[in-house]
């Protein structure tokens, strides 16, 4: 590996960079960043791919519907499955980089960096550290459950805890993220999928203050 690609990955957060890192729990808050981001990677790339296998799939099954009046059995049941698995991870990869809906009129209200907002900050986090152990280990516990179980679901012929998975995988994801936040290892401005958000009730703040100087 050359020079170039290691330093893209250090850059990217893919490798370990250890340098400014003079403690062990700072080169371990590394490491479990570096493990987050290809934890995040893998888990977009599962996305993609679920989202392109769906679309394949009912554009097939319209063409074979409409042009060829026939078409394919488990083309229902596998979309469905697709879809599932592709909304539980996107809710998982939207809190990466806060990107669910957010009622921000109170948050606003009070200063940027304050200690109101940073508690506002924490108590959003545990909010869905709960929620990702909750799915974590309620969908992991009902999927076990069901592997134990003889059964198929009726198109697909796949086992039926496979409908599952994406359960216990996005809260896993939505717990390991959390932590991170909560323990100050991931930062805000740490994104991944989004650019940084505009504040713009301080941007106007700030324009009102430079016109007074003015």
């Amino acid at each position: 590996m050359g020079e170039k690609a290691r330093k893209w990955l250090r850059d990217n957060h893919l490798a370990a960079d250890f340098t400014g890192c003079d403690t062990g729990r700072k080169k371990f808050g590394e490491v479990l960043l570096v493990i987050n981001h290809w934890a995040h990677k893998v888990i977009l790339y599962i996305s993609e791919i679920a989202l392109a296998l769906m679309l394949a799939t009912v554009f097939l099954t319209v063409v074979l519907r409409y042009v060829f009046s026939t078409g394919i059995g488990w083309a229902e049941e596998f979309p469905r499955l697709m879809v599932t698995l592709f909304a539980f991870l996107a809710c998982a990869i939207g809190v990466r980089d806060h990107m669910h809906i957010g009622v921000n009129i109170i948050y606003n209200r009070f200063k940027p960096n304050g200690k109101i907002r940073k508690a506002l900050d924490v108590a959003s986090d545990v909010c869905v550290l709960i929620c990702g152990v909750f799915l974590f280990y309620y969908g992991g516990k009902y999927m076990l459950k069901l592997s134990r179980l003889p059964g198929t679901l009726p198109m697909t012929g796949w086992p039926t805890f496979i409908q599952y998975i994406p359960a216990p995988l996005a809260g896993f994801l939505m717990t390991f993220d959390s932590i991170l936040f909560l323990t100050g290892v991931l930062k805000s401005d740490d994104l991944l999928y989004s650019e940084k958000e505009i504040d713009y009730v301080q941007l106007v703040k700030e324009q009102k203050a430079e016109g007074e100087t003015r």
